[in-house]
């Protein structure tokens, strides 16, 4: 039991190693476009989240 534990954690071990040296830092224009993307997202999911609240008060109050 202990054994399969610390065989697992190896594995996951090596493969967080394996996933950063792969990886590597964005420049700053992939950044920026990141941030724009993931700030849109955010606010797109936002503002349906209002819209619902809003016609679901009007609706049933």
């Amino acid at each position: 039991m202990v054994i399969a534990v610390f065989v697992k954690l190896r594995s996951f071990w090596g493969e967080c190693k394996r996933v950063l040296t792969v990886t590597k830092k964005p420049t700053k224009p992939e950044l920026m476009n990141i941030v724009k993307v993931s700030g849109i997202g955010i606010a797109l999911i936002g503002l349906i989240g209002f819209v619902l609240h809003i016609t679901n008060r009007l609706l049933f109050q």
